[in-house]
């Protein structure tokens, strides 16, 4: 295999990866829109028996949530750095990190007009 087909392999690794988080995303924002509609209309300040149950109640709620930010970024975290392997390294004439690819498989591509 050479090196290209096995950069292709891990890409395409990648893309499958970040489809899935993109799945688990859309069903957490799916489920939190139902339980969002099913606290509006059932919890009322009533509901509770003190304000401190009042508060504590949403918080718990708000910290799963919080951890499941925290997991999905550093997936994503870990991600990125395997990505990185992929791109050559920085070099000093290279101006910097200006965010574009450059040369990343071998050769540049010419988006300028080929008639000129």
């Amino acid at each position: 295999m050479s090196r290209e087909q096995a950069y292709m392999e891990i890409l395409d690794a990648a893309v499958k990866i970040q489809w899935n988080v993109a799945l688990i995303l859309e069903a957490k924002a799916v489920e939190a829109e139902k339980g969002r509609n099913w606290i509006l209309n059932h919890i009322h300040a009533e509901s509770f028996d003190d304000h401190e149950k009042q508060l504590s109640e949403p918080l718990d709620v708000h910290e799963q949530l919080v951890e499941l930010v925290e997991g999905l970024t550093k997936l994503q975290n870990g991600l990125c750095s395997n990505l990185k392997t992929l791109l050559p390294p920085e070099s000093e004439d290279s101006g910097g990190d200006d965010g574009d690819f450059g040369d990343m498989f071998g050769g540049g591509f010419d988006l300028e007009d080929s008639d000129k």
